[in-house]
């Protein structure tokens, strides 16, 4: 949550700016927009307001087409497959490459900033629903204290507003002492509220134009748009910018309910109906409850509603396809810029996938996983083909420990800092934990033995700077270095999904990730772990040891057949005990119950 905070704050600077371009848009088009279209611009807003809390990620036009393309061209799988047994099935003893050496972790205590946030924003979420509280509580005790409409002229001119608006519902009409202009408040039980001197001046065409008002409001569905603007309102109390946008929108509501009226009064009417805002300029300005729609407002917005109905002409054909066509230009913009707020919000702990729906099948393989909470993810290439077990977990991004190295070797290899004929490194001296490390290196053994410093020294060489462009270029997981060159893979800063894994892996295996051919054969062959008559076994375990315990475990790799491959990877967690070679044999066991790999 604290890291949500921090994203928040970005996003809401997008958004200051998408606020910005509404404002000018309104301002440049509104001669092309009607007084209606003008106020729906504003759902818009509110639309985009709504995307940071999203639990998803927004994409664009391009991907929409290929999700479409997908789904048109995908073979169709089976879904809820499930397939029982235990990962103790296989024997495993003896295989060395299973064994993954790993160095305790020290973890690092969370940013405070995003708690700090966090802590000021709940509190002013909590100032702002007191507020609102004591706004319902003004509200209820206006219903317990008002009395039904019994002034039978009245009754009867409201129901003529009723036909003249086309409305079926028969809103009860109230009288109260508490208002100084009429309301409409309630969404399933909308109620309007007359004023006791407006009832007792008694001036039928005054009443007529501001029960028409309320009936607008209640026909557009305005009660609804006040509980949004009001929730954006609590959520966004920070924000001056949403807040001014929240005042334009109400503005703009009662400018839009105005001109509803008056296309359905005689043009000889306007000037009575705008006489009538004039007249009660001085009794309607103070504002009504928040929960309420009414023709009331200060006297800066009586005389922007004032200057609208003296200029109001109907509008022809034309000019209402020209505005629908402005309206619809204007949305596509603002909808385009929606996914820079989306993916400023999205958790970066979890992948934003966009699963194919026509070859993806869900495997359920809780009895290999025991007592681990993980996920295996198998992509069958030659069918284009996924099975994924614990999609939620699949997505979930965590450090890919030892894992990593697969990557940093072809790096090592693209810069030249290691080749395919010599990746021979000596050994620095240092006494380290494993005696496998305590010797010179060839990316064979590193890899086999999981030899961190061999691949700090490529780090090293390498430079931070080049290490971001490099992950940049392949898409690895969050592509986040800020652990520091010489632990940034170990339980910190990088982190990468299953999903992510699979989909690397098989560019890797495809060629497509952008390594010369003899550099993927050269890390490809540092990979292999054994070959038989079905074909060859390439994988890479990771384990993450925090607090000298084993608490992420990996194992990722491919199966090659002669006429297909498969691309797969594991992930388990636990308190203790979990490690790469745990993930490997879960693994294992699948596979060969999937026929897919024997030992």
């Amino acid at each position: 949550m604290a890291g949500f905070m921090v994203r928040f704050a970005v996003c809401n600077i997008l958004l200051c700016g998408m606020i910005g371009i509404l404002l000018l848009l309104k301002h440049m088009l509104k001669n092309s927009l009607s007084s209606r279209m003008q106020y729906n611009l504003w759902f818009l807003l509110l639309g985009l307001l709504a995307v940071p809390f999203l639990p998803f990620r927004l994409f664009g036009f391009p991907q929409i087409l290929s999700w479409f393309g997908r789904m048109s061209l995908s073979p169709v799988s089976k879904p809820g497959t499930a397939i029982g047994g235990t990962a103790d099935t296989l024997p495993i003893s003896g295989k060395n490459w299973m064994e993954d050496f790993a160095l305790s972790a020290n973890v690092k205590t969370p940013p405070m900033i995003g708690y700090l946030l966090l802590a000021v924003w709940i509190l002013g979420i909590i100032a702002m629903l007191l507020s609102a509280a004591r706004s319902a509580l003004r509200l209820h005790t206006l219903e317990k204290s008002a009395l039904p409409l019994q002034n039978p002229g009245i009754r009867r001119l409201y129901q003529r507003c009723l036909s003249e608006t086309g409305i079926a519902k028969n809103i009860p009409v109230y009288s109260t002492a508490f208002l100084q202009s009429p309301v409409i408040a309630g969404i399933l039980r909308p109620r309007i509220y007359l004023p006791i001197h407006l009832i007792s001046d008694n001036n039928e065409t005054d009443i007529r134009y501001m029960l028409l008002h309320e009936l607008m409001h209640y026909k557009h569905k305005d009660g609804i748009a006040n509980c949004l603007m009001n929730l954006a309102g609590v959520l966004y109390w920070f924000n001056p910018l949403v807040r001014h946008a929240l005042r334009e929108m109400r503005n703009d509501r009662e400018i839009a309910c105005d001109t509803s009226v008056l296309n359905m009064l005689e043009p000889d009417d306007y000037i009575a109906y705008g006489n009538t805002l004039i007249s009660f300029a001085e009794k309607i300005s103070l504002a009504p409850l928040p929960f309420a729609s009414g023709i009331s407002g200060n006297k800066k917005q009586i005389r922007r509603r004032i200057l609208n109905i003296a200029s109001y002409e109907r509008p022809t054909l034309l000019k209402k396809l020209k505005s629908t066509a402005v309206f619809l230009l204007t949305s596509v913009l603002l909808f385009g810029l929606a996914p820079f707020v989306s993916t400023c919000a999205a958790d970066e702990d979890h992948y934003q996938w966009n699963a194919p729906s026509q070859n993806l099948s869900d495997i359920d393989l809780t009895g290999y996983f025991g007592e681990y909470e993980g996920s295996f993810v198998l992509y069958d290439l030659k069918n284009d083909s996924w099975k994924i077990h614990d999609m939620e977990r699949a997505a979930l991004r965590v450090s890919p420990d030892s894992t990593y190295k697969i990557y940093d070797a072809l790096f090592g290899l693209k810069n030249g800092i290691i080749t395919p004929e010599d990746s021979l490194m000596e050994w620095d001296g240092n006494n380290y934990p494993f005696e496998t490390w305590n010797a010179d290196q060839t990316l064979a053994s590193a890899m086999r033995s999981s030899v961190n410093w061999y691949f700090q020294s490529i780090d090293e060489r390498l430079g931070t700077a080049a290490l971001k462009g490099h992950l940049h270029e392949i898409g690895y997981g969050n592509e986040d270095l800020s652990g520091g060159l010489s632990s940034y893979w170990m339980e910190s800063s990088l982190k990468i999904s299953p999903l992510e894994q699979v989909g690397l892996l098989t560019k890797l295996q495809d060629g497509s990730l952008g390594f010369s051919p003899e550099h993927t054969a050269s890390v490809k062959d540092s990979l292999h772990i054994s070959s038989s008559n079905a074909g060859s076994l390439y994988g890479k375990t990771g384990t993450g040891r925090i607090n000298r315990q084993d608490v992420n475990g990996w194992f990722i790799g491919f199966v090659e057949k002669e006429d297909n491959t498969y691309v797969f990877a594991t992930n388990i967690h636990a308190k203790e005990h979990d490690g790469g070679s745990a993930a490997a044999k879960i693994t294992l066991s699948v596979l060969s119950d999937l026929n897919i790999w024997e030992q």
